[in-house]
């Protein structure tokens, strides 16, 4: 486990070097063969993932193999289990929505003030407005939690 660790960490610190010798000096991006540089790359990413992969894998070994997890873990019943899904679900729900609602306002605004600056407060109350929806679903949350 040790061993994937330390590759990812060489992987990752090889692409931010890569992306660090190219940001600085854009010259160099030039110089380079561009087939050899994608193919180092794509071999890197491959790498990377792999690793992943395997960090995923030898966690779900170490946890599966977890004396709690073989003796049941804990007196959760089926009933508390899905009222804990239902108290979550309208966090999830609501900050996905503001999320599409923050998309389309922040659009649009940013439309607005390219032609008129003087409506960046407008804007700014109207973004404030769609995020509020996530907060109402905090709310309720809040709420239905203290109910169980």
């Amino acid at each position: 486990m040790t061993i994937i660790t330390v590759l990812l960490t060489f992987s990752a610190l090889g692409l931010i070097s890569l992306g660090l010798y190219l940001l600085l000096s854009p010259d160099a991006g030039r110089r380079l063969n561009g087939r050899l540089m994608k193919g180092g790359l794509v071999l890197n990413m491959v790498l990377f993932a792999a690793g992943v992969a395997g960090l995923l894998i030898g966690g779900i070994n170490e946890v599966m193999a977890a004396e709690e997890a073989a003796t049941g873990g804990g007196d959760i019943s089926l009933g508390l289990g899905l009222a804990l899904i239902g108290v979550g679900l309208p966090t999830g729900l609501a900050t996905i929505g503001a999320g599409i609602a923050v998309s389309s306002v922040g659009s649009a605004s940013l439309a607005v003030i390219t032609e008129k600056p003087e409506m960046f407060g407008r804007t700014l109350i109207y973004l404030g407005l769609a995020e509020g929806i996530a907060i109402y679903g905090l709310v309720v949350s809040i709420l239905l939690l203290g109910r169980i």
